[in-house]
């Protein structure tokens, strides 16, 4: 087999290949094979049907186009191979011809990773904020964990912002019942948002018994997007009342004695929470500094699939929440257009960092251990809510175990960057990383004995720890 690459763009090639008929003959075999088992000719067993009576019967050129589809996969993989190209799409296959000699050639365009000219990333610098866990923080965790302990009361009065009402719903189109839109005694928070637009309008200053009816549109269904006639009726009206901040509460609501304990371990706990925030935003820093350095030729066809898919991600994420894209732009204060490109922006940008890994962990020649699939597999599970053994079931029978082993090497190549990089916050502190666990917490480094040390102390490597 003879192949050549042209080079369309810096991340789109042609693939020009020539296979000779001594390499197709193996599948002419079999095609033969196969068709005098599936045609009945007068004289011949079925199976035994001579290759020359099948092209009588059946057609040289069709017995040609059955070996020649069982080939062709192989021979442009190999092609692939055979030129260092990683395809990231389906090719594009033409120019299909049969020689003389009963050989054929192919061209196929395709997609393919670029080649990168990765920089140094030895002593990459990133900045980052500090970790400032603030006094309304906390206050607004402690007011979250009251209002887990809450007790509604009934109040004779009308309803507030924040106060709990049971509602009957209807929404009507044309004066028609709309399919699903109906619901009676459902409980509703007052000013909390995420149903339909303008709900809390009608409910605030409500009594009970009113009965009030607005205009909007649907977030879901069949008539989504579209005007429907809601009509809202308060049947009962609940005031939220808070328990106090004392020591009895303390001891509700957790496992400590007093409220300044509580308050304490709240702060701390909000602390490793940052810490894990701003290590996030450190390694997202770290890769911007380094793509800011090289110019990574991006396929357009990958960039729109992934940007439709982003797009479809947010779409569907609005429609959970009750939400409209224009009411989620207007909280947001973005135009459309202003959305598309930063979407677009985060969507490339995304694209290209996969790239740049990608070239980093070829370089550090760096593989994936089972142990570690695995847990990336359990990990992976749990971020979908599913079963770890399902989950596993499912990445291996639709073929998505190559895609999670990128995804380790990836997260491998990044700790690469971040353990060659120093990283500061505002404040100029080197903000710690490597020993930085999954809980927010912060382990001691390994020791590191020399041998010289372990020589003048024998005795004390004898010595039970007090793990042990």
């Amino acid at each position: 087999m003879k192949s050549a690459v042209e080079t369309l763009s810096p991340t789109r090639v042609k693939l020009t290949v020539e296979v000779p008929f001594e390499e197709l003959k193996p599948s002419l075999d079999k095609a033969y094979q196969q068709i005098a088992k599936q045609i009945n000719v007068p004289g011949f067993r079925r199976g035994k049907v001579p290759p020359m009576i099948i092209d009588r019967q059946v057609g040289r050129g069709a017995v040609l186009e059955q070996a020649i589809n069982d080939t062709l996969p192989g021979k442009y993989v190999e092609a692939l191979q055979e030129n260092d190209l990683t395809p990231l799409a389906q090719p594009e296959i033409d120019g299909l011809e049969i020689g003389d000699d009963e050989g054929f050639s192919f061209s196929a365009e395709v997609d393919v990773k670029p080649t990168i000219e990765l920089p140094s990333y030895e002593g990459l610098t990133a900045q980052v904020d500090d970790v400032v866990v603030s006094d309304e923080d906390v206050e607004e965790h402690l007011q979250n964990l009251r209002e887990r302990f809450a007790t509604l009361v009934d109040v004779e009065r009308a309803a507030a912002d924040g106060d709990f009402v049971v509602i009957d719903l209807v929404a009507r189109q044309d004066g028609e019942v709309v399919d699903g839109a109906e619901v009676s005694g459902m409980s509703y928070r007052v000013g909390r948002g995420g149903m339909i637009d303008g709900l809390d309008e009608a409910l605030a200053g409500a009594e009970i018994g009113t009965e009030k009816t607005f205009t909007t549109q649907l977030v879901g269904g069949d008539l989504v997007g579209q005007d429907v006639e809601v009509t809202v009726k308060v049947t009962q009206v609940q005031e939220q009342q808070l328990p106090e901040l004392d020591e009895e509460f303390a001891q509700l609501a957790s496992e400590f004695d007093t409220v300044e304990e509580l308050t304490a371990d709240l702060r701390e706990r909000l602390g490793r929470g940052k810490r894990l925030e701003q290590a996030a935003a450190a390694r997202d820093a770290v890769l911007e500094a380094l793509l800011e350095k090289v110019e990574v030729p991006l396929p357009d066809a990958l960039v729109t699939e992934e940007l439709n898919a982003r797009r479809e991600s947010v779409e569907q994420q609005l429609v959970y929440a009750g939400m409209t894209m224009e009411k989620y732009l207007e909280e947001e204060g973005q135009t459309i257009e202003e959305f598309e490109a930063d979407l677009e922006r985060r969507v490339r940008d995304a694209v290209a960092a996969q790239f740049l890994l990608d070239e980093i962990a070829s370089k550090e020649e760096l593989g994936v251990e089972q142990a570690e699939l695995s847990q990336h597999l359990v990990l992976r599970a749990q971020q979908s809510g599913q079963d770890p053994q399902e989950f596993a079931n499912h990445m291996f029978a639709h073929n998505h175990i190559p895609d999670l082993i990128q995804e380790v090497l990836r997260n491998k190549a990044l700790q690469v960057l971040i353990d060659a990089a120093t990283v500061t916050d505002a404040s100029g502190n080197t903000v710690e990383l490597t020993n930085l666990r999954p809980d927010g917490t912060i382990a001691e480094p390994a020791a590191e004995e020399t041998s010289e040390e372990s020589a003048e102390a024998p005795e004390a490597a004898e010595e039970p720890t007090e793990e042990a």
